[in-house]
């Protein structure tokens, strides 16, 4: 009998995994521990592959724990007649369960070729709006001077302070000075590793203005931790209005800023 009742509440612990689980994700949003607000034009669809993948995955989930525990419940030593009995194995179940999974991921690799276009592969035509370059511990930023290029004397330098302006593309030059680091704005769906030597392109369009994070999603060293900053995201006229003020500081410290001036013409 105490084997019986041991047996029976294994069977129902592990039929409480299922039940938590689901739980948590239903509550988690009322209690905002759920995505970051979208502010994103490509948001949507990143969101709803997420919410497709989630529930796909969710409903193999939750059958996969109630089969354990009908076979728990079911199966248990206590209620045995006999001895148990083996299966070599069954060649149509494999092939069967690797048909499957391997069809599911295929759907899913098609499902997604438009999202994953928006945002790795359909680069707007036009010159960078700000150079974004990783740096153990911070994000310094270039952004193009009054002539509007890059790599030029009246380059503006930034650190750890990025603004864009809304409802326009914005196409950012990602680098980085020493090791891997990952470029991620949560609210606006992007997430990019920044690779020595290299530079990428990183687009979006952002559809609301406010102060939002921006993070490394990378474990560059033993600083990592602190590595932040802030995009600001407001529109043309305060964007506008924030050049022109950061122009002048710049130049009311022209050393610093030809110092700067000079590391662009060395990259």
């Amino acid at each position: 009998m105490n084997s019986r009742i041991a047996g029976i509440f294994w069977a129902l612990l592990f039929l409480l995994v299922p039940i938590l689980g689901v739980a948590v994700f239903a509550v988690a949003p009322a209690y905002d521990h759920w995505l970051p607000k979208n502010v994103a034009a490509h948001g949507p669809s990143i969101d709803g592959l997420f919410y497709f993948i989630l529930a796909l995955t969710g409903v193999v989930f939750i059958v996969t724990e109630l089969l354990l525990f009908w076979f728990m419940w079911k199966y248990d030593a206590s209620q045995a007649r006999g001895p148990a009995t083996y299966v070599q194995g069954s060649h149509t179940l494999e092939v069967v369960w690797t048909i499957i999974p391997a069809a599911t991921l295929l759907f899913i690799a098609i499902y997604q070729m438009n999202a994953w276009a928006d945002v790795k592969m359909r680069r707007p035509r036009m010159s960078p709006t700000v150079e974004v370059v990783a740096r153990q511990f911070e994000w310094r930023l270039r952004y193009p001077g009054r002539d509007g290029t890059l790599g030029t004397p009246d380059d503006l330098f930034l650190v750890n302070d990025l603004h864009v302006p809304m409802d326009e593309d914005v196409l950012i030059q990602l680098k980085s000075m020493d090791v891997l680091h990952s470029f991620f704005l949560p609210n606006l769906r992007i997430k990019q590793d920044a690779v020595p030597g290299m530079k990428i392109p990183v687009w979006f369009k952002a559809t609301e203005t406010g102060s939002y994070d921006i993070v490394c999603a990378e474990l560059c060293g033993w600083g990592h931790y602190k590595m932040k900053g802030r995009i600001t995201i407001e529109s043309r006229e305060d964007f506008n209005r924030w050049l022109d003020e950061q122009y002048a500081k710049q130049e009311a410290t022209q050393p610093e800023a030809a110092a700067g001036a000079a590391a662009a013409a060395a990259d």
